[in-house]
């Protein structure tokens, strides 16, 4: 009797959350049988097509950063008199980035597919320049012969990638997870095309349709693409200040010099009290401090999950390597930027390159270009100004060197948490 009981109550239960979802709003994951504009039947044999989704798969490495107000720019002194990071207040639309650096390990695996599956002439225009360690009065060439290949470094962040060879990594990036997405798990299956160029088919296969079943954005199957964040996504991601709001507190009362709290650069708590919080060169000739009583202890690299992360869980925002971003450089001002997402893609009409040019076009001889793009973090080789996430330099994006790496993100789609 009690059981019949129950099943008559589970019953019963069933029946009102079925009918309370029927009479509940449509959402991205339940977006009802039929359009609540035209009251058209979804997924009819020549209907509108609505695929099953769940929510967004999870990309490998990443972590969410969940966006809002803050404000950017530099918070140190202005040593250089540059002025090119005032303060400003702007919002960012939440998003996903990876937890360390790309290491030497994942630009092995990169460079396997790429060999494999590309083009001879782009697997050469892929490899890191290792001799961004050459220097004539230095004993670095160990490390140009060991340092990408050797095991030791596997989990130490690549270095000697350009700006335009991050942004290939992160287009195959983009194409490897899908397609193990794709495949249902397996990082072996559905392999047909190479993707830059060259062409790896069965014999009589067929190319897949455009935008066929599984394949397409409307499927929900795949990731966005991965990229370079922006600058202000990685300064945001980089200040974390989300660890120094209380609960319903709508305003920052504090600002971060780095992306930890205090003006210290040692941690002042628990068991690694007094131990530098990030790898960064101390003084003239002063990489790691002295044998017996090493701090923070890396000569050039570190291991990618080194020292305390941030309060999103990131790790090296500060030290270790300067990490590419896809801003073209200009200097900055309330004028010419957005408050909304800001990104600098080139001069455009409000910041054009020929107003740095020199000779008969400009006023006086500069660097700055549209091929120059933004690195910031600081590294193993910079004084600890530099750590600071409102600082920032340029390089041309065909350039590399020893203390610049990168690490990817990605947007967040539908809700901003």
């Amino acid at each position: 009797m009690n059981f019949l009981k129950y099943v008559t109550y589970a019953a019963a239960g069933i029946m009102l959350m079925a009918s309370c979802n029927k009479r509940g709003n449509p959402t991205s994951t339940d977006p009802g049988r039929a359009s609540t504009k035209t009251g058209i039947e979804y997924n009819e044999e020549e209907g509108f097509q609505v695929a099953d989704y769940a929510d967004m798969p999870e990309g490998p490495g990443l972590i969410f950063i969940e966006g809002g107000r803050t404000t950017l720019g530099s918070s140190e002194e202005d040593v250089a008199m540059t002025r090119d990071n005032i303060e400003r207040t702007v919002t960012i639309a939440s998003f996903f980035m990876d937890e360390t650096e790309v290491a030497n390990i994942h630009w092995l695996e990169y460079l396997m597919f790429v060999k494999r599956d590309s083009a001879e002439e782009f697997y050469r225009s892929a490899l890191p320049d290792t001799t961004v360690w050459e220097r004539e009065l230095s004993f670095n060439d160990p490390y140009k012969l060991y340092y990408l290949r050797y095991p030791g470094f596997r989990f130490y962040p690549v270095v000697g990638v350009s700006w335009e060879q991050a942004n290939d990594y992160c287009l195959w990036r983009s194409a490897k997870v899908n397609e193990k997405l794709a495949s249902g798990g397996s990082s072996s299956g559905g392999r047909k095309f190479g993707i830059f160029g060259k062409r790896r088919q069965a014999a009589g296969a067929e190319a897949p349709a455009e935008g066929g079943a599984g394949n397409s954005i409307e499927s929900g199957m795949l990731l966005p693409n991965y990229r370079l964040p922006t600058e202000a996504e990685w300064e945001y991601a980089a200040q974390a200040m989300i660890g120094t709001q209380l609960d319903e507190d709508e305003n920052q009362a504090n600002r971060r010099i780095y992306p930890w709290d205090g003006h210290q650069l040692r941690n002042p708590y628990g068991k690694r009290q007094g131990q530098f919080l990030a790898n960064f060169k101390r003084g003239r000739g002063d990489y790691a401090g002295i044998a017996g009583s090493l701090n923070d202890g890396a000569m050039i690299t570190e291991y990618v999950y080194s020292y305390p992360p941030n309060d999103f869980g990131l790790y090296n925002m500060a030290g270790n390597v300067n990490e590419w971003v896809q801003d073209v450089y200009r200097p900055l001002s309330f004028q010419d930027v957005e408050d909304l997402n800001p990104v600098r893609r080139g001069g455009g009409t409000t910041d054009p390159a020929k107003d740095y040019a020199a000779g008969a076009e400009g006023g006086f001889q500069s660097l700055i270009t549209d091929e120059v793009r933004v690195f910031k973090g600081g590294s193993w080789k910079d004084v600890a100004y530099w750590l600071s996430p409102g600082t920032r330099r340029f390089m041309k994006q065909d350039s590399a060197t020893s203390t610049i790496g990168f690490r990817c993100a990605m947007i967040n789609t539908g809700s901003n948490r």
